[in-house]
């Protein structure tokens, strides 16, 4: 039976385009090794230069730090801080709190989801938006709230999201 090679972790970056992150996150483990970076610190920044964590950055963090892949999965999928799927540009939260609720979110969600096509916990074919429902995002008196990125947008209508949604290019 003839197998075929497996390609490296390298090769894989580089198959995916991905040679300047492979490069920042070996910048990184370096950084690592002279300071005192701790395995959260490191998924937090190797996070911020894939914008999540695929399998093959876990893969690679297990390698350099001589950890079993175990461990950096378990750490991933245990803190929300943490997301193993690709996200857009922008976070787009949708409060569906009991006041937000009552106000009208789900209306907004349906709007969301007819803009875009996506539903909570997916993303925008242009990878600009990812959409995510938030049980309370403490701002009850602005009800129905929306945060787009940073902006808490407060007292949205549905009628207002293709405008609101026109502001992030």
């Amino acid at each position: 039976m003839n197998q075929q090679p497996t390609e490296t972790i390298e090769e894989i970056f580089i198959n995916r385009g991905e040679e300047e992150q492979h490069q920042q996150l070996e910048d990184l483990f370096k950084a690592a090794e002279e300071g005192d970076l701790n395995l959260i610190a490191i998924l937090h920044q190797a996070q911020n230069i894939f914008g999540y964590l695929p399998r093959r950055v876990q893969v690679r963090i297990a390698e350099r730090l001589e950890i079993p892949f175990s461990k950096v999965y378990s750490v991933v999928s245990f803190y929300s801080l943490f997301s193993t799927t690709k996200k857009g540009k922008y976070t787009i939260e949708v409060c569906t709190g009991t006041a937000c609720y009552v106000k009208g979110s789900q209306d907004i969600l349906d709007k969301i989801n007819d803009e875009l096509g996506i539903e909570p916990g997916q993303t925008s074919e242009d990878d600009r938006f990812t959409l995510q429902d938030t049980r309370c995002v403490g701002a009850c008196g602005m009800a129905p709230v929306v945060i787009i990125g940073d902006d808490v947008h407060g007292r949205v209508k549905p009628e207002q999201l293709p405008e609101l949604l026109s502001q992030y290019e």
